[in-house]
């Protein structure tokens, strides 16, 4: 008798913990919330957000420091030199970054570049 129980208890604890895995749903952060451009990163500047852009290296302002710009506007990276590949990269080249938000207190928002890549036509 005492098998036949734990067997239905076993049963019913096994319905019960599939019934909660079916109606489990993934709720975090998602790509889409991921801004899309300098200007929407400006506006609401989030640190350690995660992004990905795509755009232009301008300017190189320090060793490791330059300028990205879009369509929307500007703003400061910092890229390790080991990013970069054998490729060169020019003011037109289009590239793609991916790395975090820093921002710091009162000063203005960079995106410390964890990827480089330059895009293909």
């Amino acid at each position: 008798m005492p098998f036949r129980s734990m067997t239905r208890a076993a049963g019913f604890v096994g319905a019960l913990l599939l019934s909660f895995s079916v109606n489990a749903a993934y709720v975090g952060p998602s790509s889409e919330d991921q801004p899309r451009s300098v200007k929407q990163i400006l506006a609401n500047p989030q640190d350690d957000q995660f992004v990905v852009l795509k755009g232009y290296l301008t300017q190189q302002v320090s060793s490791d420091k330059y300028i990205f710009k879009d369509d929307t506007g500007e703003i400061r990276v910092e890229i390790d030199h080991d990013l970069f590949t054998s490729d060169p990269i020019k003011a037109d080249t289009l590239v793609e970054i991916r790395g975090e938000v820093e921002k710091d207190f009162l000063k203005t928002p960079e995106i410390d570049v964890d990827h480089l890549s330059i895009v293909k036509p």
